[in-house]
């Protein structure tokens, strides 16, 4: 067992968070649930099921669809066991991707719960500060 998965992690819940992400994004699914997702896992994107495999094969799916994926982290914020990653994600370097929110519930330094929700960043918008 990982130091991470036994409670005594070096890491924040925070960089946890973004490690999960990081590690998605790059196509290391698998190694992403093995270090962050606790067995109990449950999340709240209403395209799939709400368990833990569910999530992780539509994950796959997507790398296999999208294999040059990049998430670039904008902020993350934590308040005692939840974690909030704004992100800027993109399926391609020609796409003008999305912008989302990963919303992390935390317990014994495992991810239990995840809410997910995005918006596609427009080609034209009148505002001047764009999206991040």
């Amino acid at each position: 067992m990982s130091t991470e998965q036994n409670g005594t992690s070096p890491l924040s819940l925070k960089e946890m968070a973004v490690s999960f992400l990081q590690l998605v994004a790059s196509g290391n699914i698998r190694e992403a649930y093995e270090r962050y997702i606790s067995p109990d896992f449950r999340h709240h994107n209403p395209y799939f099921r709400g368990d833990r495999d569910s999530l992780m094969q539509a994950m796959e799916e997507n790398e296999v669809q999208s294999p040059d994926k990049m998430l670039e982290v904008k902020q993350a914020i934590q308040e005692k066991d939840t974690v909030v990653v704004y992100s800027h994600i993109r399926q391609n370097p020609d796409d003008l991707g999305a912008a989302v929110v990963h919303i992390f519930r935390f317990h014994d330094n495992q991810i239990v719960e995840l809410w997910d929700v995005g918006q596609a960043i427009p080609e034209d918008s009148p505002n001047e500060n764009g999206m991040f």
